[in-house]
């Protein structure tokens, strides 16, 4: 017996990184609001996008977003 399916424990997180590196290129803190549409825009899988829906509204540094998301751009 051949396991062929993917393991989905834990979503790719590079989509996430990728995003949040664009994102916080030349900005400090972006909102919850703009994250989320970005990540919709970038056709995130959408374990991801609940994620980023799930935060609360507010600012947030690209430390605090990653950490919070389960990315790993610090």
């Amino acid at each position: 017996m051949t396991d062929d399916a993917p393991v989905t424990e834990q979503p790719d997180t590079r989509q996430l990184d990728e995003l949040l590196d664009d994102l916080y290129r030349g900005q400090e803190r972006i909102t919850q609001a703009m994250i989320y549409r970005r990540a919709v825009a970038a056709e995130l899988p959408a374990e991801l996008l609940a994620r980023i829906a799930a935060l609360p509204e507010g600012e947030y540094a690209v430390d605090e977003a990653a950490d919070l998301l389960g990315g790993t751009v610090a």
